[in-house]
C-alpha cells in the first residue's frame, strides 16, 4: 500500500518538526440560482423552443403552408395545397383593377378585364416557402412576412373586348362648329373636341405593367382627342349673315283685279322664318330652309286682310317662299284667289246679264245653278269662282285688255305699252264674253266647223261652254272653203261670233308674244 503524502495547510502550526494530515473536506455543490422564478422561466423557454423546433420539424415535413407567406395580401399561412387554392381563387374573384381618367378612378374586376390568376401555381410558390433550411431559419428566428408573386396572365382578347365596351361609355363625340342666328346676323358657334380611349395603349399598360396592376398600382387610361368635322364657320357666318341682310318683298298678285299686293318682310320677321344649316364637311356649306310653321302663321295672319272673297294657297305660298331661301332670291310672287260668292236676283235680271256683270259666259252660270230656269227677285244663286276661267298658272308681267265699247286692244309687258290695236268682236247674236280670261292654246290655223271658217293665227282664251272643247279667241282674217277671204274691211266694228278679230299681220305678232297663261281682261 503506498503511503499517502500529507496536506499542507498553510497557516497551520507545526508540531513536533513533523507535517499532520488534515482530514478530507467535502464542498456541497450551490445550485444555478436560487430565485424559482428563474428557474422556472429556464424551464418554459426550454420547453417553447422544444415546441418551436416540434412544430417547425412538423410543418417542414407537412404539406401546409409556414406562417407569415400570403400573396396579394392574402394570408396562407397554415393552409395546405388545396385550401390555399381555394382562398386564392375566392379573393381573385373580387380582385380590382384601378384605372385612371385624369382624376376620376374607375374599379372594373380583374377577371372581366381577362387577368387570369394561376392559383395552383401560385398556391406551390407559397408552400415552398420555408423550404429549404435557409427559409426555415429566417422563420424560426423570429415573426416576418413572406409575399409570394402571384402567378398572373393576361388573355388579350378579352382584355381589348373589355376594353372597347368601356369606350363607348368613356367616348365624348367631338362638337362641330355651328351657325346661331340671332337678331338677323348669324354668328359662328365654336367646335369642341372630343375624347376617346385608345384601347390599344390602355391595354399595352395593363399588360406591359401586370405585377403593379394586380398589386392595385392605378394605371391611367390612354385618351385620345378626337377632332370634330367642322372646325371652323367664320366665313360662313359672314355668308348667312350677308343673305339674312338682304330683304325679302312678297307680291301676292290677284289676276282677276291686276292687283298687287306687296309685303317687305322685316330683317326680323325674315331671320325668323330661316333655317340656316350646314351641309358637308370637307368644305362645309350653307343649306337654307324655312320653319313651315312660323311661315303658315304669318301668312294667315296677313292674308286675313283679303277676306272676306279673296284668299291664297297658304301651302303654295310657303313652297314660294322656301324656293327663295333657297335661291337667296329677294322676290316671292303667289297668286291670290277668290272664293264662290252667291247673289241676289235684282229685278229684271237674267242669267245672262247676270252672268254679264260678273264676267263669265252665261253657260258657266246655268251649270253652277243646275235646275234653275226662270229667275225671280231674291233669288239667290251661285256666283262661280272667277279663277275657274284661268286654269294655268298666270303670267304676271303681261297683260291684254280688250275694250268691247272701244274695240281696241291694248298689249303690255311689265306695265309698259307694246302694242295698242283697232279690233273686231262678237256680233249681238253671238258676242264675246266680258270676264277675265288667259291664254290657253295655240294653233297655226283652227277650223270652226259651226261656221266653216278657218281661222289664222288662232289663240285660244275661254270656252264659252264649259262641257265643250270649242273655244273663243284671237285671229286673223278667216277664210271660207280656203278661199274667200272675210272681214278684211269690219275692223273697228263688231263683226264675229265671239272670237277678236285682228289684223293678219298684228294676229302672226300675238301669236308670236303671247305664251299659255298671258291674262286677257275682256272689259265691256
Amino acid at each position: 500500500m503506498t503511503p499517502q503524502p500529507a496536506q499542507f495547510v498553510p497557516g497551520e502550526s507545526q508540531q513536533h518538526g513533523m507535517l499532520s494530515p488534515l482530514p478530507a473536506q467535502r464542498r456541497p455543490i450551490e445550485p444555478l440560482s436560487r430565485d424559482p422564478v428563474a428557474v422556472a422561466l429556464v424551464v418554459v423557454l426550454a420547453l417553447l423552443l422544444t415546441v418551436l423546433a416540434c412544430a417547425s420539424f412538423w410543418l417542414y415535413s407537412s404539406t401546409r403552408v409556414f406562417p407569415g407567406v400570403e400573396t396579394l395580401g392574402v394570408p396562407l399561412g397554415g393552409q395546405t395545397r388545396q385550401g390555399a387554392v381555394a382562398t386564392l381563387e375566392e379573393a381573385w374573384r373580387e380582385r380590382s383593377v384601378t384605372l385612371l381618367e385624369g382624376e376620376r378612378a374607375r374599379s372594373l374586376l380583374a377577371t372581366e378585364l381577362g387577368l387570369r390568376l394561376d392559383a395552383e401555381r401560385t398556391a406551390d410558390s407559397a408552400l415552398a416557402i420555408g423550404r429549404p433550411w435557409t427559409h426555415l431559419t429566417a422563420l424560426v428566428e423570429g415573426p416576418t412576412r413572406v409575399e409570394v408573386r402571384p402567378a398572373v396572365s393576361v388573355d388579350q382578347a378579352q382584355l381589348r373586348r373589355s376594353l372597347e365596351a368601356l369606350a363607348r361609355g368613356l367616348l365624348v363625340p367631338a362638337v362641330d362648329a355651328t351657325l346661331r342666328v340671332s337678331g338677323g346676323r348669324a354668328e359662328a358657334v365654336p367646335s369642341l373636341p372630343g375624347r376617346a380611349l385608345d384601347v390599344p395603349e390602355t391595354a399595352n399598360r395593363i399588360a406591359s405593367k401586370l405585377s403593379e396592376v394586380v398589386e392595385g398600382v392605378p394605371v391611367p387610361m390612354a385618351l385620345l382627342e378626337v377632332p370634330p368635322s367642322i372646325a371652323d364657320l367664320t366665313g360662313l357666318a359672314e355668308e348667312a349673315s350677308a343673305r339674312l341682310a338682304k330683304p325679302i318683298n312678297i307680291r301676292a298678285y290677284d289676276p282677276i283685279r291686276d292687283e298687287s299686293l306687296w309685303w317687305t318682310l322685316s330683317l326680323e320677321t325674315w331671320s325668323e322664318w330661316l333655317i340656316v344649316e350646314i351641309e358637308g364637311t370637307s368644305p362645309p356649306r350653307l343649306a337654307w330652309g324655312v320653319v313651315g310653321e312660323r311661315v303658315r302663321a304669318d301668312l294667315e295672319a296677313w292674308a286675313r286682310a283679303l277676306a272676306p272673297q279673296r284668299y291664297i294657297d297658304l301651302a303654295a305660298a310657303a313652297d314660294a317662299l322656301s324656293a327663295a331661301a333657297l335661291s337667296g332670291e329677294g322676290r316671292v310672287e303667289f297668286r291670290v284667289y277668290h272664293h264662290p260668292s252667291q247673289y241676289v236676283v235684282q229685278p229684271g235680271e237674267t242669267l245672262v246679264s247676270i252672268a254679264r256683270d260678273h264676267g263669265f259666259p252665261y253657260p258657266w252660270l246655268q251649270q253652277a245653278n243646275p235646275g234653275v230656269d226662270a229667275l225671280r227677285p231674291g233669288q239667290v244663286i251661285q256666283i262661280p269662282s272667277p279663277d275657274v276661267l284661268l286654269p294655268l298658272p298666270v303670267v304676271t308681267h303681261k297683260r291684254i285688255i280688250i275694250s268691247i265699247a272701244q274695240q281696241r286692244m291694248w298689249a303690255c309687258e311689265d306695265g309698259e305699252l307694246v302694242w295698242d290695236w283697232t279690233v273686231s268682236t262678237g256680233i249681238a247674236s253671238s258676242p264675246t264674253s266680258p270676264g277675265v280670261f288667259q291664254v290657253q292654246s295655240h294653233e297655226p290655223n283652227a277650223y270652226a266647223s259651226s261656221w266653216d271658217l278657218w281661222m289664222p293665227h288662232f289663240i285660244g282664251i275661254y270656252r264659252p261652254v264649259p262641257s265643250s272643247s270649242f273655244e273663243n279667241g284671237f285671229h286673223g282674217f278667216p277664210t271660207r272653203d280656203g278661199v274667200n277671204l272675210l272681214w278684211t274691211n269690219s275692223l273697228g266694228h263688231p263683226v264675229t261670233y265671239g272670237c277678236i278679230l285682228l289684223s293678219n299681220a298684228n294676229a302672226a305678232a300675238l301669236y308670236e308674244w303671247a305664251e299659255p297663261g298671258v291674262l286677257v281682261d275682256i272689259q265691256r
